[in-house]
């Protein structure tokens, strides 16, 4: 079976899944932990090279403030709580997004976890807090105008890949997988640009929900597709014949 080098997540479904139990919403985010542990195992364990979880959008700062401190202090516990497990596995963690917003505490967690895990050799993990698809456009543009202004670049080397470059996820793969669990057939200014031609898979389970059998039917769908990239169905076989 075809093994994606790079899975994209959108861990959706979390508050519904907590109001559907009369609980509140924050008891979904934690829930949530224990998919999160599954998914990153899993893509180890089979090979996959990239794993990349949208744990908090650019947009998510407009919930409840209540919510929003309680995902926070969340992020905090994680980080402390599995860092240490990471690290021995050799997973490369990188965070990415808009860290202005985010407090100073959980700024230097996040650095200081980067930091340990910079060299290793492994799955390479980001996690998007504070992000957002048209931000990270914005950011890569502005970036390539102060380049030009500068005189260290010219407008002329500017292409689709010396774009690509400059984006949160320059240095990655694009994702092969997309996964989206609670069942709604959107992206939600997600990895705009990285995402133009990745498969997407679509879950109906609520994020809390989502275990090892869903896992296997998302990277079970993925294999199946046949991915053209903009050609037509005889020129990948004619490709697939020569190679």
């Amino acid at each position: 079976m075809t093994t994606p080098q790079h899975i994209a997540i959108i861990m959706d479904g979390n508050g519904r899944w907590a109001e559907a139990r009369g609980l509140p919403r924050h008891a979904g985010h934690q829930e949530g932990v224990r998919p999160v542990r599954m998914c990153i195992e899993e893509s180890a364990r089979r090979g996959v090279g990239a794993l990349t979880l949208f744990a908090f959008s650019s947009e998510n700062w407009q919930r409840p403030a209540v919510e929003v401190s309680s995902l926070m202090q969340l992020f905090l516990d994680a980080i402390d709580r599995e860092v240490d497990d990471l690290h021995e596995n050799k997973v490369r963690l990188r965070f990415i997004g808009d860290r202005r917003s985010l407090s100073v505490k959980l700024q230097a967690r996040m650095a200081a976890s980067e930091e340990l895990m910079a060299a290793n050799p492994g799955l390479r993990l980001q996690v998007a807090v504070s992000y957002g698809g048209r931000w990270d456009i914005v950011q890569a543009a502005r970036r390539l105008a102060a380049a030009v202004a500068s005189g260290s670049l010219a407008l002329d080397a500017i292409d689709e890949t010396r774009f690509a470059r400059e984006l949160a996820l320059g240095d990655v793969p694009d994702p092969d997988l997309f996964i989206r669990t609670g069942g709604d057939h959107r992206i939600s200014n997600f990895l705009l640009w990285n995402l133009a031609y990745t498969e997407i898979h679509v879950c109906e389970s609520l994020w809390p929900d989502f275990d090892l059998a869903a896992f296997d039917a998302a990277l079970e769908a993925f294999a199946n597709r046949e991915r053209r990239f903009g050609l037509t169905r005889q020129q990948v076989e004619e490709r697939a014949r020569s190679a």
